[in-house]
């Protein structure tokens, strides 16, 4: 009798004391929170985030430095004004069509181009312009990428296979010849609000030619998820196809999307920048930087800062959205190893 109370007591004890320790245990981490940890170590992915962030910030500040320092408009013209530089007066463009290099003062910064115009504001201008189109391209290309794969995935069957050989199609055309095709489509007939020199013209196409390389990747994690127990405990619950779609497979393709959106965003700046060199992505008088370098191409090596400076400034953003993206995709691969303390 003595020995049952002792062994009942001891397992009373037990119990008590698991449920203490249980209540002084850390709340379990989250993939998301766990994900922000990692991506925190990463201090050359956070620094090249930190380098885009200030290219976004400077682009939006554009109309302050047009008008509280430069005092001009990006297509403001200067060709017969005069400026001191170094206490000589100079031409900004010479008879012979030579615009002057860069000043390092308030107005001409960084130079003038072969119409007197101001290359810092049109940089500036011009990014607004690259970013703009790179964000609403990107927007477009998740959004109906998502969509597809989804549906394509899910249903299988003559759906999948109607969908899967239309962005076949897309696939087999390479993205330049393609963009160019639908973007001077577009600019001479258009479609509603997207037409002539609108910047949701070389916006659609981007986003439109990038669709197989998202939609395809989704598809193929559909084909697994819709195969889970989860998917299976939703059916018969007596969910429809739309909800499941909705509530059970697109949150487990959530990290995919993340990782997707910063490279597509890269993609799509470069793709503006080409589009806008060979003459079809963003139309004049709009700046970018795929036309200022169009533009300085003709001027090497008489004024190579028009070239350079718009340049820099492509590869500059376009290797920060890479590098920043390498860390988010690191981040979310949930086989890396990291410390969980904090």
């Amino acid at each position: 009798m003595s020995v049952g109370t002792g062994t009942a007591g001891t397992g009373t004890e037990f119990s008590a004391e698991l449920f203490v320790q249980g209540a002084e245990l850390p709340p379990g981490i989250g993939p998301y929170r766990l994900a922000w940890r990692r991506l925190r170590r990463n201090k050359a992915a956070l620094a090249f985030g930190g380098v885009f962030l200030v290219i976004v910030v400077l682009c939006l500040l554009a109309p302050v430095y047009a008008s509280h320092i430069a005092h001009t408009g990006p297509n403001d013209n200067h060709i017969t004004e005069m400026i001191n530089v170094g206490g000589k007066p100079t031409s900004v463009v010479s008879l012979i069509g030579i615009p002057i290099g860069p000043t390092w003062h308030s107005k001409f910064f960084l130079g003038a181009d072969p119409n007197g115009r101001d290359i810092a504001v049109r940089l500036l201008y011009g990014g607004r312009n690259s970013l703009e189109v790179g964000f609403v391209a990107t927007l477009i290309t998740m959004v109906l990428a998502t969509i597809v794969g989804l549906v394509a995935g899910y249903s299988r069957g003559l759906i999948d296979g109607t969908l899967t050989r239309a962005l076949d199609v897309i696939w087999a055309y390479p993205v330049y010849i393609l963009g160019v095709a639908l973007g001077v489509s577009l600019a001479l007939g258009g479609i509603g609000p997207i037409h002539g020199n609108s910047l949701l013209v070389p916006a659609f196409v981007i986003g439109f030619v990038f669709i197989p390389y998202v939609a395809k990747p989704i598809r193929g994690q559909v084909l697994g998820l819709r195969e889970r127990e989860f998917v299976d405990a939703a059916r018969v619950q007596g969910l429809s196809h739309l909800r499941i779609m909705a509530t059970e497979i697109l949150p487990n393709l959530a990290s995919t999307i993340i990782v997707f959106i910063p490279l597509m965003l890269a993609n799509a700046i470069l793709l503006e920048a080409g589009l806008s060199y060979l003459g079809a992505g963003v139309q004049p008088p709009n700046p970018s930087w795929g036309t200022m370098i169009s533009d300085g191409v003709n001027n090497i090596p008489a004024a190579i800062h028009l070239v350079l400076v718009p340049g820099i400034m492509l590869v500059v953003a376009v290797l920060s959205i890479n590098v920043f993206g390498a860390g988010v995709r690191d981040a979310l691969d949930p086989r890396a190893r990291v410390r969980i303390g904090r």
